[in-house]
């Protein structure tokens, strides 16, 4: 019995059923691409959007704070520190006039402060606590009682890659500055700020960063990971490296700087070994006459291994949990000595004073004259 027509037009059918799959999938891909397509489009068209409706919902607790007197955060090539009295932002924290912003137009206590609120209603602010670490401030205006207060963003809820926002009136004018970016850290500058690419400038610090939600992420500031010095992070404005601090969950601060109290950046006082040095934990190399860990009784040759629970893991990150503190915190820091355990407390110091140049001020100079060069 022949069977070949038989089979020849099976094989057909199988070819004319592999074709009509193929050109269907072909034709299901490029409707995704499409698709694709249409997404991108349409959250490239949207994205504006979306970043001027979550501003419109923190505008009316943005503040513009203007100062007479004090000192900004900017050295010029001649080495002249200009009075802080540009504008900068701030932020309302509660309806009775606590304003929370950045100290970079307040490295001196300026004697006139003023506050112009979202409603063109300007109010004089009094000057209360500052954090030398985090680089924000607390200004108190008097006289109100129900000022509006955006709400703020749990920090647990952070995630890398999410889309913020950074507002500011820093360049004055009736419309805020507003740059987007991304979230690239959630954690940075041990543990006390958020790291986003929004470009960060004058024009921003000491507003907010915010979520799309229009929730307040962190206060704007100039922060330099390398560097605690008064006038540092200026120079990486618009580098697309931005810090943002979070005072969700930060009652103990903000009490702190309602207060009047300046805190200021944790200091041990050991010389530990260079990074990498097994097992984990940082071994004593020097430990700084009268400092905090002499007084808590750390001697050289003591490893390192927690603080608070914290394990240390290296030289590097010592230094990042002690980053977490304050000057005036006291924490348990255990430590092995030889064969033995031993759990030792230390309170926390301020880091020596490091000398520096007089600041010089324009007040001091003549209009269009050079100053005089004094012999060396």
């Amino acid at each position: 019995m022949n069977r070949t027509p038989s089979l020849r037009i099976a094989l057909g059918c199988l070819t004319a059923a592999l074709t009509a799959s193929s050109m269907l999938a072909a034709q299901e891909t490029a409707a995704d691409a499409k698709a694709q397509q249409l997404k991108i489009a349409q959250g490239t068209l949207l994205a504006p959007k979306a970043f001027r409706a979550a501003a419109k919902k923190v505008l009316p607790s943005l503040v513009t704070i203007e100062s007479i007197g004090g000192l900004s955060s900017g050295i010029s090539a001649a080495g002249i520190q200009a009075p802080g009295e540009g504008p900068t932002s701030g932020v309302i924290i509660s309806p009775d006039g606590y304003i929370v912003t950045s100290t970079f137009n307040f490295i001196r206590k300026p004697p006139i402060i003023t506050v112009t609120l979202s409603t063109g209603e300007r109010k004089v602010a009094q000057l209360l606590g500052r954090d030398e670490t985090r680089k924000i401030c607390v200004l108190k205006v008097e006289g109100v009682n129900n000022l509006p207060v955006a709400a703020w963003s749990d920090r647990k809820d952070l995630r890398v890659g999410q889309w913020t926002v950074a507002l500011g009136t820093g360049f004055g004018g009736n419309e805020p500055s507003l740059t987007a970016g991304i979230i690239s850290a959630t954690s940075r500058i041990g543990a006390k700020a958020i790291q986003t690419d929004a470009n960060l400038s004058p024009a921003n610090y000491g507003g907010p960063l915010i979520d799309l939600d229009g929730r307040v992420i962190g206060i704007c500031v100039p922060l330099n990971p390398q560097s605690r010095d008064e006038g540092s992070g200026v120079d990486w404005y618009d580098s697309g490296i931005g810090f943002a601090v979070p005072l969700a969950g930060n009652d103990k601060v903000l009490e702190a700087l309602k207060a009047g109290k300046t805190l200021q950046p944790a200091f041990l006082g050991v010389q530990s070994e260079p990074k990498g040095t097994p097992p984990v934990g940082a071994t004593v190399m020097k430990v700084v006459p009268k400092s905090p860990a002499e007084i808590a009784g750390i001697k050289e040759g003591d490893r390192l291994q927690a603080i608070d629970g914290t394990e240390i893991l290296d030289v590097t990150h010592l230094q990042s949990v002690i980053a977490r503190y304050n000057a005036g915190d006291k924490a348990q820091i255990n430590i092995q000595r030889g064969d033995e355990k031993l759990d030792l407390t230390a309170e926390f110091g301020v880091p020596p004073t490091q000398a520096k140049p007089p600041v010089k001020t324009p007040a001091k100079l003549i209009p269009g004259k050079q100053p005089e060069k004094k012999p060396e």
